[in-house]
């Protein structure tokens, strides 16, 4: 084969490697990121912008630095970035980094870098470093100079007060299971012990109210008093037995309480003086009796109620 023939080859060979591989990397931009400080100094400590843009064709896939890149001198913050913008075929990506530093360099560059993805290959772009300086508070010292002493304060300084939510927080935890573990052991005596109070202090109320109709209706001589008497008596052992006692008849009454024989001669003998046009004062003795034997068994009633809820013996 002539050595013509041989150079041809051999130039065909590597254009289609260097095809190949200008497919597998990424095509360097025409333009390099930039970078810069919002302001040119700050102090130690005090919080500072830098800003990255990127201008770049539409279709590279590009990546800006996160929390993970390295930022010294300089501590990363927080960062703020912007939708990619593209006009006139030119895409623009932008990105401000809030970075703090406590290095005493006087003068302290940074350059973020920007990747470019293609396929496995990747591509570093790093802008033109973007230099802060530090800005003094100290006063500058002559050659020679010592330093002055310094000064002690030790004064309290006041702080404002701030709610501990941890330690208020445990304390309310703590007293909810103290207080479940109190409702377990003690909470149905606890229970019982304040039914039995309401109901010794509703039928101390009873009495009272019983007491002043029976009364006014002794003075009186009066069928209404004796009424509301009755019909008292009947609302309070509703309540106390929890039945329907003043909707029933005196005849649904007296089997209700097995024919006791105070609630029969009591209720008899009233119902003979309302509805038998008879004036009380033709059965005195007896309507007194009777509005009394109500009361006594209004008594025996509670007291059966009673025994489910025990009082504390006297100490």
């Amino acid at each position: 084969m002539p050595r013509a023939t041989h150079l041809l080859v051999g130039l065909g060979l590597l254009g289609v490697l260097t095809a190949r591989g200008s497919q597998a990397a990424p095509a360097p931009p025409d333009t390099l990121p930039q970078g810069r400080f919002l302001r040119p100094a700050a102090r130690v400590g005090e919080l500072v912008e830098y800003e990255l843009t990127f201008r770049h064709a539409p279709a590279l896939n590009v990546v800006f630095p996160d929390s993970t890149a390295d930022f010294a001198p300089f501590e990363y913050v927080a960062r703020r970035y912007w939708p990619t913008v593209t006009r006139q075929g030119r895409s623009l990506d932008r990105c401000r980094y809030t970075l703090r530093t406590f290095a005493l360099d006087s003068a302290q560059p940074l350059s973020l870098p920007v990747t470019i993805l293609s396929g496995r290959d990747t591509l570093r772009l790093r802008p033109l470093p973007a230099t802060l300086r530090l800005r003094f508070t100290a006063p500058a010292l002559a050659p020679g100079q010592e330093l002055p002493p310094l000064r002690q304060n030790t004064a309290a300084r006041p702080v404002a007060t701030r709610f501990n939510y941890p330690y208020w927080l445990a304390a309310l935890a703590g007293l909810l299971v103290l207080a479940a573990i109190v409702w377990w052991s003690f909470g149905r005596r606890l229970r019982q012990r304040y039914q039995g109070y309401k109901l010794r202090r509703n039928h101390l109320y009873f009495l009272a109210q019983y007491a002043r109709h029976l009364e006014r209706f002794q003075l009186s001589r009066s069928l209404a008093n004796m009424e509301r008497a009755i019909t008292l008596w009947k609302n309070y052992l509703t309540r106390l037995e929890e039945n329907a006692l003043n909707t029933l008849t005196t005849k649904e009454i007296v089997a209700l309480y097995n024919y006791d024989p105070d609630v029969r001669t009591a209720l008899q003998l009233s119902d003979r003086v309302i509805y038998g046009n008879q004036h009380p004062d033709e059965m005195g003795p007896e309507t007194d009796e009777a509005l009394e034997l109500l009361r006594r068994f209004a008594d025996r009633r509670f007291a059966r109620a009673a025994e489910a809820f025990p009082q504390r013996p006297p100490a």
